[in-house]
């Protein structure tokens, strides 16, 4: 990849951003033109198509700020208690949030470890209702590599790893851990460095939902590309620098907009039909419909950069070299042992038709972490879901929810 892509891609996002403000004007006067002085029949159809067109043009654009997780409220038994984000800890990559329940009972305290994967830990905001109705809940929320001075450093993959720790020293005594995906790798290797120091916060219990801790079981496409090309490929290839507009300009990246372009070309059509359909509700005045698809979008198109070195070190040593389930993964130069985890509840769960990370992979950290008791011990493979329906969606909420929570309470 040119290494000045990015920056070109900044440049054309400024420039075009008048057409998108103008946009923005139009499409306000639009709706501030009174309803009577808009003549009924066609010229009526013409507004309406032409306020939709301006609406699409409003949104073609990225955003890189985190989108609010917008949860103000949940129920828990029969009342609904009013919930604030607090800062618990931040260092500059990331923060520790605390979704606190107003009056709320005491719960089990539970860190939510979300993924590095182009888009922010927002994205588990259906995760985070859920679980907060019987948990006490933290999350990782990631800061985006782009707003992070290039004088703080790097972030690597062992650095992830150390966050964890940090955090989980944070929460006091026998928190519990759940991790989504990408980070399991992360969040087993905090779990096993934690118990072979007897720390004092190491968790009670380790959830890994759809994570890649063995890519060598059968193979997914996304697995597959991350070994098809040399590591230096990605590096030359993938890795650009920050815009010289950004906080973070000249740091070293993989491009939240490539990711995006990647997702976003494995459903083009699909993509194409989803914009023709919410212009078509803006046209009819379907409101609910259209903002279900700009829910949606405003979501998806909010992305994130990765730092070059957490991408790199993690295709190379999770899907390329498979250093875990080998016993050749170390954390800052000391050898990682999935064995040493002990005394602790370890539960895996996978979706049947999960097309990144597929049955198996998840479930091999049973085999690795001999330490942990059989009957502390939960696998559960979901039927009829894919790699998003594990943490979201009606059977995460009304089937594995349930089996999480029970584990969380019984191992508390």
């Amino acid at each position: 990849m040119n290494s000045m892509l990015y920056q070109a891609f900044q440049n054309q996002m400024d420039m075009t951003e008048p057409w998108r403000t103008g946009a923005a004007n139009a499409l306000k006067y639009l709706n501030l033109v009174p309803q009577n002085l808009v003549p009924q029949g066609r010229s009526d159809r013409v507004v309406s198509r032409l306020s939709a067109a301006l609406e699409l043009v409003t949104r073609a654009r990225l955003t890189y700020t985190r989108p609010p997780y917008g949860i103000d409220s949940v129920r828990v038994g029969n009342r609904d208690l009013r919930v604030s984000e607090e800062i618990a800890y931040a260092t500059p990559f990331g923060s520790l949030l605390h979704f606190r329940k107003e009056d709320g009972p005491e719960q089990p305290r539970l860190l939510l470890v979300a993924p590095m994967s182009g888009h922010f830990a927002t994205l588990l905001r259906g995760t985070v209702k859920t679980l907060l109705q019987d948990h006490d809940v933290y999350i990782t929320d990631w800061h985006n590599p782009r707003d992070i001075p290039v004088g703080e450093g790097r972030f690597g993959l062992d650095d992830y790893t150390a966050h964890l720790i940090e955090f989980l020293g944070q929460l006091g005594p026998r928190p519990h851990m759940v991790a989504i995906c990408q980070p399991s790798v992360s969040a087993l290797c905090a779990a096993a460095i934690m118990c072979e120091d007897d720390h004092p916060s190491r968790p009670a219990t380790l959830t890994l939902m759809a994570g890649p801790i063995d890519t060598r079981i059968a193979p997914t496409k996304v697995n597959e590309f991350a070994k098809s090309k040399p590591i230096k490929w990605f590096e030359h290839n993938l890795i650009n620098y920050v815009p010289v507009q950004c906080k973070g300009a000249f740091r070293k990246v993989y491009p939240g907009f490539v990711q995006l372009a990647a997702f976003v070309s494995m459903n083009l059509e699909r993509h194409i039909k989803q914009h023709m359909d919410l212009h078509n509700h803006l046209v009819k005045g379907e409101t609910e419909k259209a903002e279900a698809i700009k829910t949606f979008y405003d979501e998806y198109f909010a992305v994130m950069d990765l730092t070059a070195e957490f991408y790199i070190e993690t295709v190379r040593d999770v899907f390329q070299d498979h250093l875990l389930p080998q016993g050749k993964m170390q954390f800052r130069g000391r050898a990682v042992n999935p064995a040493a985890v002990r005394r602790m509840g370890l539960m895996t769960v996978e979706g049947e038709r999960d097309d990144i990370c597929s049955i198996g992979q998840t479930l091999a950290a049973q085999e690795l972490c001999t330490g942990v008791r059989a009957y502390r011990r939960v696998h559960h493979m979901q039927a009829g879901v894919g790699h998003y329906g594990v943490f979201s969606g009606k059977k995460w909420n009304n089937e594995i929810y349930p089996l999480l929570r029970d584990f969380v309470h019984v191992n508390s």
